[in-house]
């Protein structure tokens, strides 16, 4: 199997997908990217801010290169699961929208945010030793010449401008990569809601700090990615 037709069955999204997407980019404006370093490399470990929906909406819409997202395996279970995930952590924790209104803000967009989950090939993430699936399941992704985004900040309370914690999972992964053959380009990012810019830092490869612990490069990117939403474009 070519290089190509591999990337295919990994990245691309299906057709009925492509159509849903061309809907969304007419009301959805493209972003401005101000890169400080190099564009998207097509194989790349692409960490960034949520701003809720935003970040991996306007990511899915606009972003060059074939790739998936890292995503809480409850958003690939069935229409129950996703439905108390929306209604319980999505909404109200994250979000900070009272419970009664909720269940009813989940209870109608569950249906099409099932079917949207669906279309978008994520790979599921756990806080167990099922993160060895997630692991494998990226690595193949990136082995046939795609790229992973991951959002890695703490969101348990909502979504903040000013980030405080980046889990570490990240980097679990890129040092299995490396483990295995492939030093990842890793690309920064900090999605600014006014004006609405992606700011993408200069690059680097992986195994330049794969020297230092988890809990370091975790400390050292999320410092990184504050300074870059704080930047004035």
């Amino acid at each position: 199997m070519s290089k190509d037709k591999s990337r295919a069955n990994t990245c691309k999204r299906r057709t009925w997908f492509v159509c849903v997407k061309a809907i969304l980019r007419i009301f959805i404006k493209k972003p401005k990217y101000v890169f400080l370093g190099d564009k998207f490399e097509s194989r790349a470990l692409i960490l960034s801010n949520h701003v809720g929906a935003k970040g991996p909406l306007a990511i899915e819409l606009y972003h060059p290169h074939g790739f998936r997202f890292w995503g809480t395996y409850e958003m690939n279970m069935g229409i129950v699961e996703v439905y108390k995930y929306l209604s319980v952590i999505y909404f109200h924790n994250k979000k900070h929208i009272n419970k009664t209104l909720s269940k009813i803000i989940a209870f109608v967009a569950c249906p099409f945010l099932w079917i949207y989950y669906r279309g978008l090939k994520l790979i599921p993430t756990y806080s167990d030793y099922r993160l060895k699936k997630t692991i494998e399941q990226s690595f193949a992704t990136i082995k046939e010449g795609g790229s992973i985004v991951i959002f890695p900040e703490n969101s348990s309370d909502g979504y903040h401008d000013k980030l405080t914690q980046f889990y570490a999972g990240f980097a679990t992964f890129a040092n299995y990569c490396l483990k295995h053959g492939i030093d990842l380009p890793v690309y920064l990012t900090y999605l600014k809601k006014k004006p609405r810019v992606f700011v993408v830092d200069k690059p680097f490869m992986w195994s330049t700090v794969s020297h230092l612990s988890k809990k370091q490069i975790s400390e050292m990117l999320l410092k990184r990615c504050n300074e870059l939403g704080d930047m004035e474009i």
